[in-house]
């Protein structure tokens, strides 16, 4: 089995639509692809509808945490999406992302990029304006050269000149709320050092303690000695080690399946979550598999 769990679509800042994601995930040969979008679940419905056989889908999102400073993100998966504690956190932090994008595009013409709200409004059409949607922007604009080099302290990175904060759970009541909610947790990307500073390895331990289920071990911003270290650290402490592309459509390079997680730990998520069940394909539009 081939299992992609963490993907992006345009409910967010990918550039997929959620049908479009899932008939991709079909023809890079995937068995399992979770939509897991920041902040939000509003793409899961396009996305079942639009499953073929063999084709499972992974209801998730990606939680926008904050400790101690320090942004993380945590995968949600098989969560109840009508929770309302958890409902009510995600709503929060979907409806700052509109005041803080304005402000960071605010910023940025405070120092000369002749960005407009406009533009970012443009690029990120339905989807939750976040930083990619800004980053996508001052591509345009030839104010840097990727998305990801818009990300660096120069522009949009934490404590960046033009970086502004936002509604942020933190990492242990994220947790907690997605336990409530029959979920399974997941630390996304922890060893991302490229995109700024990390969590120590002391709070991975504690968010163990805590009730995280596992790490993202294997992903495109980890080089191998930090993907050997996050699997060393799963073992450590019990957790399950999964490895996702973070695929973003165009918005990235990377592709869907670069990364997999093993189908014995994808097992193991969907045996712990009780707030809801993997989408098997059910027949819809047939897609040619690689």
């Amino acid at each position: 089995m081939r299992i992609d769990l963490h993907a992006h679509s345009t409910a967010s800042d990918g550039t997929d639509t959620p049908a479009e994601l899932v008939r991709n995930a079909a023809r890079a040969g995937l068995d399992v692809v979770a939509l897991t979008d920041h902040d939000t679940t509003r793409g899961h419905a396009e996305a079942a509808a639009a499953l073929s056989d063999g084709l499972t889908l992974v209801t998730g999102a990606e939680l926008s945490c904050r400790h101690q400073g320090v942004g993380l993100h945590m995968l949600a998966y098989l969560f109840d999406p009508d929770e309302p504690n958890l409902l009510r956190e995600r709503e929060l932090v979907r409806d700052d992302r509109v005041p803080r994008a304005r402000t960071m595009v605010a910023k940025l013409r405070e120092i000369g990029v002749p960005i407009t709200w406009e533009q970012v409004a443009r690029i990120a059409g339905d989807g939750s304006v976040g930083r990619p949607h800004i980053a996508t922007a001052l591509v345009e604009l030839g104010v840097v050269e990727t998305v990801s080099d818009a990300f660096a302290p120069a522009w949009l990175g934490d404590r960046g000149r033009a970086y502004a904060p936002k509604h942020e759970l933190d990492p242990f009541e994220a947790i907690r709320l997605v336990k409530a909610a029959g979920g399974v947790t997941v630390f996304a990307h922890p060893a991302a050092s490229k995109r700024g500073r990390t969590v120590p390895e002391s709070v991975i331990a504690e968010l163990a303690a805590a009730g995280l289920d596992g790490v993202e071990a294997d992903h495109m911003d980890h080089d191998p000695a930090a993907r050997a270290r996050m699997r060393a650290l799963a073992a450590d402490l019990g957790l399950l080690a999964t490895g996702s592309s973070d695929y973003h459509g165009s918005r990235k390079t990377v592709a869907l399946g670069a990364y997999t997680t093993d189908p014995e730990v994808y097992a193991e998520i969907t045996r712990r979550a009780t707030g809801a069940f993997p989408v098997p394909g059910a027949g819809g539009q047939r897609v040619a598999r690689a």
